[in-house]
């Protein structure tokens, strides 16, 4: 069945927060934390596999993002991009780095690596991977690798104008205390959709983190709340 889709996620009502769940606590969230809980993960079942669906026609495809985190003095942050409003597919939207897997890429991490050089120029010898999470299936029919990296601080970025409108950095510990993340529900032809949320205030604007990166984010979570 054909899904509506959803072109202004700001507006769909919110159905829950969970500001009952505990944050992931600062010792969990430093780069040695991070390097031995990826390395010692077994295997596990996310909690959001994907959001698959709206074109099931497609034939499923292979992706790759990474999820960049910054070693600022204050803590980790993670790196983000905010697409140009004129792409056919997540237009505008709050995304990791990334993009389909070619077929000269040796595997996701190669093609992480790839697409982050090619869309915000972050020289590949600052980046430094230290695991993977579950693969995440979107409704555009792409299975996507999130590959998780520490980033060196002291690069200058370059981004490719055409697909990226900016990058940005947030707290890491604001995405991992799960008060920030919000439930929505939106029904349109009696066909329902469901999404989180994360919203960030940024200095100068809010920046509304949803769909697949969100969740990507939350199956971070809950590896990391795990521990």
């Amino acid at each position: 069945m054909t899904r509506p889709a959803i072109t202004q996620p700001q507006l769909v009502p919110v159905t829950s927060i969970d500001s009952h769940l505990p944050a992931v606590p600062p010792d969990a969230l430093t780069p040695d934390a991070l390097r031995a809980r990826l390395a010692a993960q077994a295997s596990w079942t996310p909690e959001l596999a994907g959001d698959g669906g709206r074109f099931a026609e497609r034939e499923p495809a292979g992706a790759a993002v990474l999820v960049p985190l910054v070693q600022r003095d204050e803590g980790l942050t993670l790196l983000l991009t905010r697409r140009t409003d004129h792409l056919r597919d997540h237009a505008g939207q709050i995304s990791f780095p990334g993009g389909r897997v070619e077929p000269e890429d040796d595997g996701p991490i190669a093609t992480a690596l790839r697409e982050t050089e090619e869309e915000i120029g972050l020289p590949r010898e600052h980046i430094h991977v230290i695991g993977q999470l579950p693969v995440y299936s979107t409704v555009t029919a792409f299975q996507v690798t999130p590959v998780v990296a520490l980033v060196e601080p002291g690069f200058t970025l370059a981004l490719d104008d055409f697909e990226v409108a900016e990058a940005f950095e947030v707290p890491l510990a604001f995405l991992m205390n799960p008060a920030h993340h919000r439930h929505h529900r939106f029904e349109f032809g009696g066909v329902e959709r469901r999404f989180l949320s994360m919203p960030w205030q940024g200095p100068e604007r809010e920046y509304f983190i949803w769909g697949a990166t969100a969740a990507m984010l939350r199956n971070l979570y809950r590896l990391l709340a795990t521990a």
